[in-house]
């Protein structure tokens, strides 16, 4: 695949959208007509796909009794024909607002164009007509109006609420229209135009401003594309309408299943545009995983029996780096604004502490054993188990903590660990692993016994598995059970020993945490209080120390890096998010990855994060590390995430216990994952 085509927004599943305010010009459809075609060309320039415009845009929506004059409404027609012939060599389509006759009723429609041709016409399916809207005077509501057509100038086009707009050649775009009060309603028109498919729904609005109502349509706008799992683009009227016994303020939103993508300033003087890219891809899979759409779309046709015209046009969307314009963040499992970071953690830790809780009313333990490094992951399990006896009424020495040096136990871990156990008042120990070590390597026969200095897996996991092995003797001792460390990176990348080693323990309450949030969880418990001030510069020790797991002897002053064996656990983790929770392609990874990584300077770092940690990621390097989480993921780790013991989900963006998120085959492999990343990345 070419640079070009690879690095091609459209070409991913997004679609580039616009939500345009304009200075309407009241009671003249021309001069709207002009500023729509302006507004238009600027957004064509941008390669958008869509753009909405206010409602009663062409006519301008405050205009009382002149709505039914028949100048207006013929100026109205013959504004929509020349904005359809101003369209021919445009790409975006558009949504447009204006007064229509039809048979002897007047409605409030959106009127859809592309490429010279009036797609269809959707009229408003209810009508406010309380406080200050007295909309029923000249309008006719279009609720179960279906079937239609209706003649605009020499175009006769479909006309209903029954119209969806399909691109043929962008795959799951699909559009859907409902019309400013159409939202406000208990069962929006939207609503059942997603059930019956459309992913992006349009609403072109002329709602006045009152104090605190934007908050308000926000809400209702962010809730509604959550609950219909769609885009949902909104344009409201500004500038221009009049202000006789109301005021207006223009604003634009864009949002996308729960997410503001993107939103405008309020009350602007001139056209405002704003432009998002919404991702269609992600949209189609959210609605595959989630069974309960579909069946209460089946559910929906049988009780109402409502049958929908689909009406295809061709986009021709240019296959060129666009760039990408929405928020993508480094790190998916980690919110970038401060307060929302602080209740993630906070509601992290409370499901870690609350979950390990329940398991220890349940057995009948008596003591917790866990098994303490000195680095991050053990770190943060020891910080639930503490706050956990705390809560439960244990005192902290039922806590039996064991630090247990081996071969490439570094000092300065050691100490953190004693440190730390020390500094909590839990159990401290030091269970020296490396005699019993020595002993079964002799009893193998291993060269590492004979003096060679032979450092392979064996020789790692004769470590690795004594130390889960006496924690689990240790716990048969002392009537407790096995908490475990290992977190949600490693169980995708299966950087764990099977069986009798840290992939087993009795309850793992780390098992639903990605690593890269780990830190900034141990900084909220830093911030957060729980422990005591001695606490607080161990932790700050740890968070600074190497991912190492220190199984292989220190040499030349070098400690193992984990990081340099297997790859940034930042890219993992961004890999893992989009394989997990929506089963991307590895090419569209790549090509969000890229976008979210090349380029230190730009976009928003998670608070707290360390400016030396600011590192950026090219191409080739993301693709590298790409492949090593494929064959890892996919093809060699899956049988340890089969066996792994209980513990909770913590994080939306999935987890991999084989009773809840993730099963699939212990014997697969990655080869088509691998052909699409070796075919389809350059």
């Amino acid at each position: 695949m070419s640079g070009s085509v690879f690095r091609a927004l459209y070409h991913h599943g997004f679609a580039r959208v616009a939500a345009c305010t304009l200075p309407v010009a009241l009671a003249d459809p021309a001069t709207n007509m002009q500023r729509t075609r302006d507004a238009a060309l600027a957004c064509a320039a941008e390669s958008c796909a869509l753009c909405v415009f206010p409602e009663l845009g062409i006519s301008g929506y405050a205009l009382d009794d002149l709505r039914q004059q028949e100048v207006l409404l013929h100026a109205t027609e013959q504004a929509l024909t020349d904005l359809a012939a101003a369209t021919t060599e445009l790409l975006p389509v558009l949504i447009v607002g204006a007064p229509l006759r039809y048979g002897s009723a007047l409605y409030n429609c959106a009127v859809v164009l592309h490429r010279g041709a009036i797609l269809g016409v959707v009229p408003k399916s209810f009508l406010p007509n309380y406080r200050e809207f007295y909309e029923a005077r000249h309008f006719t509501p279009g609720a179960g109006l279906r079937g239609q057509s209706i003649r605009i100038g020499t175009h006769t086009v479909p006309f209903g609420t029954d119209l969806l707009f399909d691109a043929t050649d962008l795959p799951n775009f699909c559009l859907g229209i409902e019309i400013c009060e159409d939202l406000w309603v208990p069962a929006p028109p939207g609503t059942f135009a997603a059930l019956a498919g459309a992913t992006v729904l349009a609403n072109p609005s002329a709602s006045d401003i009152t104090v605190g109502k934007a908050e308000t349509r926000t809400l209702l706008c962010r809730s509604h594309s959550a609950r219909c799992v769609a885009a949902y683009i909104y344009a409201a009227a500004g500038e221009g309408e009049s202000t006789t016994d109301v005021a207006w303020d223009g604003q634009t939103a864009i949002f996308e299943n729960g997410q503001l993508l993107a939103e405008s300033e309020r009350f602007p003087t001139g056209g405002r545009t704003l432009i998002a890219d919404i991702d269609l891809t992600l949209l189609a899979q959210e609605r595959l995983r989630m069974g309960s759409f579909t069946a209460n779309a089946q559910a929906n046709l049988a009780q109402t029996a409502n049958t929908w015209r689909r009406i295809r046009f061709t986009l021709n969307a240019p296959l060129t780096d666009l760039g990408l314009r929405r928020p993508l963040q480094r790190f998916p499992f980690v919110p970038t604004e401060a307060n929302r970071l602080e209740q993630d953690c906070y509601e992290a830790f409370t499901i870690q502490v609350s979950a390990l809780k329940q398991r220890l009313r349940t057995c009948g333990a008596k003591t917790m054993v866990i098994g303490v490094s000195g680095g991050l992951d053990s770190t943060h399990a020891l910080l639930v188990a503490a706050r956990t006896a705390d809560e439960l009424g244990w005192p902290r020495t039922a806590i039996r903590g064991y630090t247990m040096p081996g071969f490439g136990t570094t000092d300065k871990t050691l100490a953190s660990a004693r440190a730390l156990m020390a500094a909590l008042g839990t159990g401290n120990e030091v269970l020296d692993i490396r005699p019993t070590a020595n002993l079964m390597l002799t009893e193998m026969g291993h060269p590492f016994a004979k003096g060679e200095p032979v450092h392979d897996i064996t020789f790692e996991n004769v470590q690795a598995g004594l130390r889960t092995d006496f924690l689990f003797r240790l716990a048969n001792m002392h009537h407790g059970i096995v908490i475990g460390t290992g977190d949600l990176s490693e169980l995708a990348l299966g950087w764990c020993t099977y069986g009798v080693g840290d992939q087993m323990a009795h309850y793992n309450v780390n098992a639903g945490l990605p690593k890269t949030l780990i830190q900034h969880l141990i900084r909220w418990v830093i911030a957060s209080g729980h422990f005591s001030q001695a606490v607080s510069p161990l932790l700050s020790t740890i968070l600074a120390t190497e991912i190492s797991p220190e199984l292989v002897p220190v040499t030349n002053g070098a400690t193992q890096s984990t990081e340099s064996l297997i790859g940034p656990y930042a890219l993992h983790d961004f890999s893992l998010y989009y394989v997990l929770r929506y089963g991307f392609t590895p090419s569209r990874i790549a090509f969000m990855a890229v976008h979210a990584w090349q380029d230190a300077q730009n976009g928003t770092w998670p608070p707290g994060f360390p400016a030396a940690e600011h590192k950026a990621y090219d191409l080739p390097t993301i693709k590298h590390w790409l492949a090593v989480f494929l064959r890892r993921f996919f093809a060699t780790s899956q049988f340890k995430r089969s066996a792994m013991p209980n513990g909770p989900k913590i994080m939306a963006g999935g987890s991999l216990s084989p009773r809840g998120d993730w099963r699939a085959p212990s014997d697969g492999n990655a080869r088509i994952w691998l052909e699409d990343l070796t075919q389809n990345v350059p």
